[in-house]
């Protein structure tokens, strides 16, 4: 296994903190991240001399352990409207700051949902081709105002607010010939890379927000204080600035989404607002008359299924968001697919249900630590 899979198990296993500091331009938002000297020397002494950290295609994504989108734990509330469906309101301890934020900045993140179209499309196809909600496109928001020519007085730099050691741990090249945390493309891949890593840590987006912002460790250190895995609950013993960088992400999604989402719900509710109404599932009428629904259980995977069905992973993720991460955390899952293609599925379940096996199998073996004669570790 290459270096690069030793140092992310490193990094997940002893909760380092590494930082992400924003100075944003245009006052929209001034972030810093605390004791980020220390946190870079950590990094660097884990590093031997003789290893350089380079990105290697070969080298599988972290896969998201539980379902990603039910992280947005106690983000909102919810509220039951007369479909049966839920809706989602905002939380009542963060109105005052969504409030005064709104005041400060609505309009001009109204005009950044016009021109910044391009980049929010081009962000959320690559998160959600991670297995990251696409909401998470509005951290890149708070994080840089979307300028790629962002630069902290820490020296994060780029749309994501990349510190370089972070950056070249999740694939980036940083030298003195080039730069990639400033490529748009490049460095949101490695940010999705980046967000599943403290997913998995957390399960809880608004800490892998706060983790992100102020390094994991001040956030396993407001858990150990505070007892408690919630946000609301363990806020106060957080950074102020990582605190309020949580706040402004609920505030930017609040201003440029109007309302809730399927990221939004409460996590005991995420799996019925998602597979209860065929809204969230973003088909029309048409290819909701035109489909069939299967409940099926076992260790499917979505690239399996596509795979066989001929059937692009985009479209199918229109009709089953989610799946991968919801059928591995419940079991089960309330599979739609067009008319056709539940026949190709129907006709090759099996087939579909070994390879998805073998998939998971090459994944766990790939994720486990080796030892390298070189780095001694």
């Amino acid at each position: 296994m290459k270096k690069q899979n030793i140092l992310v198990c490193l990094m997940v296993l002893t909760g380092v903190a590494f930082s992400h500091a924003t100075e944003s331009q245009q006052g929209l938002v001034k972030s810093t991240a605390p004791n980020r000297s220390v946190q870079q020397a950590s990094f660097n002494a884990a590093i031997p001399a003789d290893t350089t950290v380079h990105k290697d295609s070969t080298i599988k994504e972290p896969a998201l352990a539980s379902d990603p989108k039910e992280g947005f734990k106690d983000l909102f509330v919810s509220n039951t409207i007369q479909n049966g469906f839920n809706d989602a309101q905002l939380n009542p301890r963060a109105v005052s700051f969504v409030d005064d934020y709104m005041k400060r900045f609505g309009k001009r993140l109204e005009k950044m949902k016009s021109w910044g179209k391009p980049y929010f499309d081009m962000i959320e196809s690559i998160l959600e081709q991670h297995g990251v909600p696409g909401e998470m496109k509005y951290l890149a928001v708070i994080e840089s105002d979307l300028k790629s020519t962002a630069v902290s007085w820490t020296g994060a730099v780029g749309p994501w607010q990349f510190m370089p050691a972070t950056a070249r741990l999740n694939g980036l090249r940083v030298d003195r010939f080039v730069d990639e945390r400033t490529d748009y493309f490049k460095s949101t891949h490695a940010a999705a890379h980046y967000l599943t890593i403290l997913y998995n840590m957390y399960r809880d987006w608004l800490l892998v927000i706060a983790a992100y912002n102020g390094g994991a460790g001040n956030v396993n250190a407001a858990i150990r204080k505070s007892g408690s895995h919630n946000f609301w609950d363990l806020q106060y013993y957080l950074p102020a600035e990582s605190r309020d960088h949580v706040k402004k992400f609920i505030a930017t999604h609040y201003i440029m989404e109007g309302q809730g989402s399927i990221t939004t719900a409460t996590k005991d509710e995420a799996i019925n607002y998602l597979i209860a109404s065929p809204q969230r599932r973003n088909i029309s009428n048409d290819e909701l008359n035109n489909s069939k629904i299967l409940t099926v259980s076992g260790k499917y995977n979505s690239a399996v299924i596509t795979k066989y069905v001929t059937m692009d992973i985009a479209t199918f993720n229109r009709y089953n968001p989610d799946f991968d991460n919801q059928i591995a955390s419940n079991g089960t899952y309330d599979l739609r697919l067009p008319n056709d293609k539940m026949d190709l599925f129907l006709s090759n379940k099996f087939q579909i249900l070994n390879e998805s096996l073998q998939v998971l199998l090459n994944a766990a073996n790939e994720s486990k630590p080796q030892v390298t004669a070189k780095s001694g570790r």
